[in-house]
């Protein structure tokens, strides 16, 4: 068991800095004193996060961390870190993590014993779902889909009997062959597409998957997709394996079976009652 208390001893620190989506007016104050306060700032891109930094004024060392030298680059971050100095991450656009190179290097800082702290800022997810007009929560955020169509129906088709909403994201020259898988595995359901977010062509486009498709047409951006759950009877669609799984990995984390079907049900939307008459009567749910 690892616990930090991140404020409350002397360890370099791992900073994770969102960065604006879009609009630079939407950089936090407590993000650019850390960018200003780190001895080095690991990015994906040196000459896009060099223009944000000279936005703001901030003069520091840069290195690249992106995701064909993540192994190289996190020894060079841990290195640092043993060095003492603190290292924030940045992304070229939003978190770090989401979509976005950086696991590497954070599990490996918690591993090594190194603070590892996340500093609040832009969402491209969390704007997208909130402004919707779908049920926002629980909602699973998937990314981005496969790119070819076999291996992304695949993917989707482990999705489509969840019935919380779903979140991905999308480049423009794959819009369209995306949301016609889409409709092909999940049908024809509620559909938001949010592009530019926080910049002068923001635009969210609401509808079916099918009306929304219509439209895009020509659409540039990055993209934001968010789909409407399944509204059917999910219990009996439910791949009753991977249920089961899911119990038995939070047994194994020295959960109770009664706390095991609860955090299930909590994570899944299914009713605890069906979770419970799957497993009742069972020592270990197999």
């Amino acid at each position: 068991m690892k616990r930090q208390k991140s404020f409350e001893n002397e360890k370099p620190t791992l900073f994770l800095v969102p960065t604006p989506i879009g609009n630079l007016k939407e950089m936090t104050p407590r993000a650019i004193e850390v960018l200003n306060e780190v001895d080095v700032i690991a990015c994906e891109d040196t000459r896009v996060t060099g223009q944000l930094l000279k936005h703001f004024d901030i003069s520091k060392r840069l290195i690249t961390y992106q995701n064909y030298n993540e192994e190289n680059s996190s020894k060079g971050i841990i290195n640092l870190l043993q060095q003492g100095n603190n290292v924030a991450l940045v992304s070229d656009a939003g978190y770090p993590l989401i979509s976005d190179p950086g696991q590497r290097i954070v599990s490996e800082a918690v591993g090594a014993g190194f603070n590892v702290v996340p500093i609040s800022g832009s969402s491209a997810i969390l704007n997208a779902v909130v402004a919707s007009g779908l049920i926002a929560q629980p909602f699973i955020f998937v990314g981005f889909l496969p790119s070819s169509t076999n291996d992304c129906v695949k993917k989707l088709a482990e999705y489509k009997p969840y019935p919380m909403t779903l979140v991905f994201y999308e480049a423009p020259h794959r819009i369209e062959k995306m949301l016609k898988n889409c409709l092909e595995v999940l049908g024809d359901r509620k559909c938001c597409l949010a592009r530019e977010m926080t910049k002068m062509h923001e635009e969210f486009i609401r509808g079916t998957i099918s009306e929304v498709l219509a439209e895009c047409d020509g659409l540039k951006g990055e993209m934001v997709v968010i789909i409407a759950g399944n509204s059917d009877d999910y219990e009996k669609d439910i791949d009753m394996s991977h249920l089961l799984q899911m119990v038995n990995d939070k047994m194994d984390l020295g959960m109770s079976k009664s706390d095991a079907v609860k955090e299930t049900a909590a994570a899944t939307g299914i009713s605890k009652n069906f979770i419970y008459d799957l497993v009742h009567g069972k020592d270990r749910v197999s």
